[in-house]
């Protein structure tokens, strides 16, 4: 793969999109958990790699907010200790949990947006 560059001021800096940027940048800040090793085929393991993209999607949406941890176990009903092993990603919810958090969050992000 060819990786487009560019010089400036003697210095050689990479181009990529910015998704790809913004991506990267969530990952270097530590962003929620990492996913996991891949196989030897080179494919994520389902399960964890599922937890991991569920810890971080609502861990996005929880910081945007400026919801604790705490703040947010309450509003969706749960213990603080599941929204907590939850966020790590080690631990794969139940649907049941997931859609509390999920509805906790976009209550949260409807009035968030008036």
């Amino acid at each position: 793969m060819t990786v487009p560059t560019v010089k400036l001021e003697g210095k050689r800096f990479v181009i990529l999109e910015e998704t790809e940027y913004r991506r990267l940048r969530g990952l270097a800040a530590g962003d929620g958990p990492k996913l996991p090793p891949k196989d030897a085929a080179g494919n994520y393991p389902a399960k964890e790699a599922l937890a991991v993209s569920i810890a971080r999607n609502f861990l996005k949406r929880r910081k945007a907010l400026g919801l604790t941890q705490e703040t947010l176990a309450q509003l969706a009903g749960v213990r603080l200790e599941t929204v907590h092993r939850l966020e790590t990603g080690k631990h794969a919810p139940s649907v049941k949990t997931v859609d509390k958090i999920d509805r906790a969050l976009a209550r949260a992000e409807s009035k968030h947006a008036s």
